[in-house]
């Protein structure tokens, strides 16, 4: 949507928006699960990559933390976003898990287009999860069972279908720092003891959205939340109203921080898939155009350098290897966070953090 007046944030004024609200500008002093409900969530398809993310976030962060809570469920692991496995406390999963499902009724679509014709997905999902109950399995499994009351039928599609449509859950150790586990599935509200819930009004989840990615546009809001009829919403909430410099409308809470753009953005480094790079349709707040390939839609964990992405980088037991997109200016920075990082997660490594270019 274009308009004509309003005031105008720049692409850095943006950036430092963005910084500050996913608590990349400064650590904050808040509880794992704080910090997990203020960003609506945290990207979890890897693994591990939780714990990068809020290690770079959380003032004293300690993965054992997030290990144990992730062990007795108080912290759970789910498709929803996007349509991909998210970290959430457990209220926010069991109230926005119902909200995502046409999203995910339309991922199912197209992943799987014509190899469900004819089927009832809804009976697919009820006996999935009949499964489920006997047990815990992998998704793999799950397929293989149901292909044989449906044969003929892919087995990977009737997962799907029941991944998609029967609300589910990775239980542990899946997702605990320092175990390996297969993805085991159960119904969310079979391993929760209890039911998912019944407010569909979208209006929280999209303030939500905004206090942690804003100021943003409708389409950004629609991208992170999956909802339709963004429009409707928006018009009913009181919020503020912007335009970035192409024009477009951009829309925030009345008490978004909106820091100086010459606020200094220290080095992050961060796990793959991380919402701060995919968290908008509109990337370039955080990810310049010219590096889109280099990371998005990639298993690579970005590097941040004056809060823009910089590099990728790996970890292993010589420490830290940094891929450059170009020369660092201040390499000293990005050295001593990286250090910092291994001294927190994996201390028996080497304490080296080297820089290469890409």
């Amino acid at each position: 949507m274009r308009i004509s007046a309003g005031p105008v944030l720049t692409q850095r004024a943006l950036n430092r928006a963005l910084l500050s609200r996913q608590l990349l500008l400064e650590r904050a002093e808040l509880t794992v699960p704080e910090a997990v409900a203020h960003l609506a969530g945290v990207q979890a398809q890897v693994p591990g990559a939780p714990y990068l993310g809020l290690w770079s976030r959380v003032s004293g962060f300690d993965p054992h933390d997030l290990a144990r809570r992730i062990s007795e469920m108080s912290m759970v692991r789910l498709v929803l976003q996007r349509a991909t496995v998210h970290l959430h406390t457990v209220e926010d999963a069991l109230a926005w898990r119902p909200l995502v499902q046409p999203t995910l009724d339309q991922a199912l679509r197209n992943g799987f287009r014509g190899e469900l014709d004819g089927l009832d997905v809804a009976e697919i999902a009820e006996a999935g999860a009949q499964l489920l109950i006997e047990h815990p399995r992998p998704l793999a499994e799950v397929g293989r069972k149901l292909a044989e009351r449906w044969p003929g039928r892919a087995p990977a599609a009737l997962g799907a279908a029941v991944a998609y449509a029967a609300p589910v859950m990775q239980l542990p150790p899946r997702g605990v720092w320092g175990e390996t586990g297969r993805a085991l599935l159960a119904p969310v509200t079979h391993a929760l003891g209890r039911e998912l819930g019944t407010d569909l009004a979208p209006d929280e989840f999209v303030l939500r959205y905004l206090r942690a990615f804003g100021p943003a546009s409708t389409s950004d809001i629609r991208t992170f939340t999956g909802l339709a009829g963004i429009r409707d919403v928006v018009r009913r909430l009181d919020l503020r109203r912007f335009a970035d410099e192409r024009g477009r409308e951009l829309l925030d809470v009345p008490d978004g921080p909106l820091p100086d753009p010459d606020t200094p953005a220290p080095p992050r480094f961060l796990g793959e898939f991380d919402n701060v790079l995919l968290g908008h349709d509109d990337r370039t707040r955080v990810l310049p155009t010219e590096h889109r390939s280099k990371v998005l839609l990639l298993p690579a964990r970005p590097l941040l350098v004056d809060g823009f992405a910089a590099g990728i980088w790996k970890s292993g037991p010589e420490g830290i290897t940094v891929r450059a997109f170009a020369p660092i200016p201040d390499e000293e920075a990005v050295v001593a966070e990286g250090e910092r990082m291994l001294a927190a997660l994996w201390p028996e490594s080497e304490r080296a953090v080297r820089i290469e270019p890409h």
